[in-house]
């Protein structure tokens, strides 16, 4: 497996981009989303990047292609058509967004957001965005969220039956999907469940960690790392059981956290006999 996670470093400087990935310790790598980035640069870093042996992870294209407002919706499916077109030119393992929501909040809950109408919704969007850009080196992928389809390996089995498109690949979030405390006291059964069903079309996975409080009502929270209950040993453990390349990507910590994250995250591997490419 791979581990990457944001840096510091402008990727306009191609070198020192790629300089602090490899200082950081890291063998994958965000490829930047900025609109005014050109295919030339596109290509420059690209190939900065496998020269130094960095896997380009995903490429975001964080939007809401549900939104209620038309113009808002629209603009949502341009950028992700946009956002894979660039990861097909630079061979990113995928592209990735949530579904959306129907809802006020792009990427908040919603009760029309777990209905057969919104899956149908999503189903059309996926494939409007592949079938426009028809990638052939990389793959659109959906990232797990706690209340919103893909909020399990089932719902996202179900998904990919009904979008029925090769370039509809699999993003795993395990922290996303643990939304009770029932999941949360057997994360691992979480994990081994979602690599069993969807292992070999896993493109990306992302790392952080998860922590249940103890006040009243249900509250959890996501927090770095080893800072939380999720079972990392056994995270790690299916994670090498898949693609070597496969890159977990470290996120959502302030800047100064990501050096004990991604430590703890070796210090699991190690202790479990998992290689870090």
């Amino acid at each position: 497996m791979r581990l990457g996670g944001p840096v510091q470093a402008d990727w306009r400087d191609a070198q020192a981009w790629v300089a602090a990935h490899r200082s950081a310790g890291y063998s994958a790598a965000y490829f930047p989303g900025d609109p005014k980035m050109t295919e030339a640069e596109e290509r420059a870093l690209a190939d900065a990047a496998r020269r130094a042996g960095l896997v380009l992870a995903e490429v975001g294209a964080w939007s809401n292609p549900l939104s209620s407002d038309s113009a808002a919706r629209r603009e949502a499916l341009n950028k992700c058509k946009r956002m894979l077109a660039r990861a097909d030119r630079v061979a990113a393992r995928c592209c990735v967004n949530i579904t959306g929501s129907r809802g006020a909040k792009w990427d908040g809950p919603d009760p029309r957001d777990l209905t057969d109408e919104t899956f149908d919704m999503i189903v059309a969007s996926v494939r409007d965005i592949i079938d426009s850009v028809k990638p052939v080196r990389s793959f659109y992928t959906l990232e797990t969220m706690p209340w919103m389809y893909p909020d399990s390996a089932e719902s996202y089995q179900r998904l990919l039956k009904a979008i029925d498109r090769p370039a509809a690949a699999v993003h795993l979030d395990p922290v996303n999907l643990i939304c009770s405390p029932r999941l949360f006291f057997d994360t691992g059964a979480v994990i081994r469940d979602f690599v069993a069903r969807l292992g070999p079309r896993i493109r990306s996975c992302h790392g952080k960690d998860i922590l249940l409080r103890n006040n009243l009502t249900t509250h959890l929270d996501e927090v770095p790392p080893g800072q939380g209950g999720l079972d990392y040993p056994c995270y790690l453990g299916e994670l090498s059981r898949l693609d070597p390349d496969t890159p977990l990507m470290l996120e959502h910590m302030k800047p100064e956290q990501y050096p004990a994250a991604a430590e703890h995250v070796r210090r699991v591997a190690a202790r479990v006999g998992v290689t870090i490419l």
